[in-house]
This record gives C-alpha cells, structure tokens and sequence, in this order.
C-alpha cells in the first residue's frame, strides 16, 4: 500500500475527547478521504485510533507525530495501520521497519533525504514544508533526487496545497485544516465532511 496515491490529502487530526473519534472519522470518509492521521499530541490519541480501528473499518488510521520506539509498539497495539513521523533517528527507523507498518519518514533537508533513500525509503514526509522552503524547496529537489515522493505537511492549506500537488515527486499533502478545532467541539461533522470532499476534489 503506497500512502501517496490514496487520497490527495491526509487529515492530520488532534483528538481531545475518544468520543469525538468514530464521527470524526466517518465524517471524513463520507466526505471522501479515506486515510486518517491522527498525531499522539493528546492523552487519548491511541484510545481514538483504537477506536477508529474497531469501528470504522473503511478508514485506513494511522498516527502521527511518532517520535520514539515507544511510539511505535503503542501505535502498533491499537491497530494503527501506518506510521508519520516529524524527523527521523536511526532507532526510530529501525522500529518503524520492524513494525511491518507503511511509514512515511520525515525529512527536511537534502541529506536526511538521501540518508532515507540509502535505506530504500523512497516516500518520506516533507516537514515542516512552508517553514522548510514550501514548493521552490521540492522543486529544487526533483531534479537531482527524482526518485522520492513525498507527502509535505506543515503551513498547507486549501489555497497551496494545489501547488504542492501539481509538483511530480508529491505524491499528496498532509493537512490539519480538514479538521478545525470548533467543528469538532461543536460536533459539526457536516462542516468536516463538505470540507473532507473539497479536499478530495483537489486532484
């Protein structure tokens, strides 16, 4: 399974509130996006990917934010079906390789790029993206490293991520404006959804 080529954007989603999580889920799917990343930056992060596992099983969950070994077993254990991670250490790859899971490792410049590709893994997420050099930087890059793809995340929105997704070695884009912070605490999951199938429609 080639995360680039599911949808043409992944949710980066912060769950506060397990109960939000199964909705949340359904709304994005419903509204055409099928791959779901939910970051461990809250307590309940694993418990919602649990949940989104069990109950929503068209929903491809996996998680983000993955920094450390730890990060993986827990992530593994409650049915994450692929990994992100912000950067990458060499213990952290080698756990996300064991895990038998999809990952897409993060990168940001061009040596952590080539280290990467040394170990075969030829689709990396590209963070921060804006921050980092945004679309120029990717650009650049596709000419003298044209076989990796990645998945930019970071400052993408509705307005570039068009940009981002017409370069050749972008794959899709990482974005958390799918999921705004007052639609999920006012359990406005048809705000979601509309936004969900926007996002879907953008290639």
């Amino acid at each position: 399974m080639s995360l680039l080529d599911l949808a043409p954007v992944i949710p980066v989603v912060v769950i506060d509130d397990v109960a939000r999580a199964v909705p949340l889920a359904r709304a994005l799917l419903a509204g055409g996006l099928p791959v779901i990343e939910v970051t461990l930056r809250t307590p309940c992060a694993t418990a919602a990917i649990e949940r989104i596992a069990a109950e929503v099983p068209d929903a491809i969950v996996g998680a983000g934010t993955v920094r450390t070994p730890d990060d993986v077993a827990a992530c593994v254990r409650a049915g994450a079906r692929f990994l992100v991670s912000p950067g990458t250490t060499p213990d952290l790859v080698e756990a996300m390789l064991d895990s038998g899971l999809p990952f897409l490792p993060g990168a940001a410049t061009v040596s952590e790029v080539m280290a990467l590709a040394e170990r075969g893994l030829h689709e990396q997420k590209f963070f921060p993206a804006e921050a980092a050099g945004g679309v120029p930087y990717l650009k650049a890059l596709a000419g003298p490293i044209p076989d990796v793809r990645f998945c930019p995340t970071g400052g993408i929105g509705p307005r570039n991520a068009p940009q981002y997704l017409a370069l050749p070695n972008v794959g899709c884009v990482g974005g958390s404006w799918l999921t705004p912070a007052d639609a999920i605490a006012a359990g406005d999951y048809g705000r979601i959804e509309k936004l969900a199938r926007e996002a879907a429609a953008l290639r």
